[in-house]
């Protein structure tokens, strides 16, 4: 369900599971980590990450293991893994980018976007929340009132809005993408290193205050939660009640 292939000095990984998506379970992400780790120690000098077919990542696979906490956790540190890889990495979103597929992105050092790709993160409903990094990273990167519309009003961001606000570096497709690569695997690592550090140094990583975790997970223990999923399950609208 993941797939590696690396020409000169860069590596492209492939999220593969079309028929789903590219929506994540345990299998994908841990496949995923292996991918990054071993793309860091073969000596790669820039990883691009795309789906296959028309979809970027739909997110977690909702009909899996998402609601356990260890799917969570795994989830959560493959993040931080992309986020630290020591070489640049590129997004390249060939199609929508969803809820953890937009996480993903997030993750990266940049975003080459195609030209009908969307980004979004439609947690609430579903009923759950997301954690304090990607709020704070969204923010970071598309700014407060773009993120509050796309957190609290569930808005999708177009690619070229997402140019338009610096989320996506390019529009292009995954060639464009590999191409960019190319050329920064060119260029000094060290330097490409410390400007990760720095970048990657916006807040979002800040321990976040209990209040805020404890607000989180309220939702995640919530009935709503459950009448989200029953809902889901049944095909029908949720009734949520802020319990």
């Amino acid at each position: 369900m993941i797939f590696s292939s690396t020409t000169d000095s860069v590596t492209t990984i492939e999220l593969a599971r079309e028929a789903k998506r590219n929506a994540l379970d345990e299998e994908m992400v841990a496949q995923l980590s292996d991918a990054f780790a071993a793309a860091a120690s073969d000596g790669t000098r820039a990883i691009v990450l795309t789906g296959r077919g028309s979809v970027f990542s739909a997110g977690a696979d909702l009909s899996g293991a998402v609601y356990d906490p260890a799917f969570l956790e795994k989830l959560v540190a493959t993040l931080q893994q992309i986020e630290s890889t020591p070489v640049p990495v590129i997004a390249a979103l060939n199609g929508s980018a969803l809820g953890a597929g937009l996480q993903l992105a997030m993750a990266a050092d940049l975003r080459v976007m195609a030209p009908d790709a969307l980004a979004g993160i439609p947690a609430a409903r579903i009923g759950v929340a997301v954690d304090e990094w990607t709020i704070r990273r969204l923010v970071s990167l598309v700014g407060a009132g773009q993120a509050r519309g796309m957190l609290i009003g569930c808005d999708p961001l177009s690619a070229d809005r997402a140019h338009a606000l610096g989320f996506a570096n390019r529009i292009g497709d995954l060639a464009d993408a590999q191409h960019w690569a190319s050329t920064i695997a060119s260029l000094a690592p060290l330097t490409l290193q410390h400007y990760k550090l720095v970048l990657n140094g916006d807040g979002a990583r800040d321990v976040a205050p209990q209040d805020r975790v404890d607000a989180m997970m309220k939702a995640w223990q919530s009935e709503d939660l459950a009448e989200g999923r029953a809902a889901r399950a049944e095909k029908r609208v949720p009734v949520y009640k802020g319990r």
